[in-house]
């Protein structure tokens, strides 16, 4: 058994008892779409690396965040969401309206070539944050 897990159980068990159901919180992650392929071809695991760097340092940062404490508390019920961007520039300017939009977020470069890979969010309820990514599609 995981440790942790048996605390989860109980406060899982404690919430269903008293009929409340625990919040659903999604960590969304864009990943740029033309790094997989020509003239970059990155190969997938390069591309899978890219989105758990952004994703853990989303975490990192933002840990202390009510929202990332309960998601990290419940190891079994964590949801991700990997959407894709076409290029950098798009990839920018969601963080750029994340950013204007104060959407907790990391923008995921990769170095030493300073290349931007992938936004991720902090974990967020979906419905506070699906104007903002309904555009892009899943990654594929």
């Amino acid at each position: 058994m995981h440790r942790g897990v048996g605390p989860v159980f109980l406060w899982a068990r404690k919430m269903a008892a008293s009929g409340a159901e625990p919040q659903i919180l999604v960590q969304y992650l864009v990943l740029r779409k033309d790094l997989s392929q020509a003239p970059f071809s990155w190969p997938a695991g390069a591309m899978v690396a890219q989105a758990c760097h952004a994703a853990t340092a989303a975490l990192h940062i933002h840990r202390d965040h009510p929202h990332t404490a309960a998601y990290l508390r419940d190891l079994g019920r964590m949801r991700k969401v990997v959407l894709e961007a076409a290029d950098e520039s798009t990839l920018k300017e969601l963080a750029e309206t994340l950013q204007q939009s104060n959407i907790d977020h990391m923008l995921w470069l990769e170095q030493p070539e300073n290349i931007a890979t992938c936004i991720a969010l902090r974990p967020y309820p979906k419905e506070e944050v699906n104007q903002y990514l309904k555009k892009y599609r899943l990654f594929k």
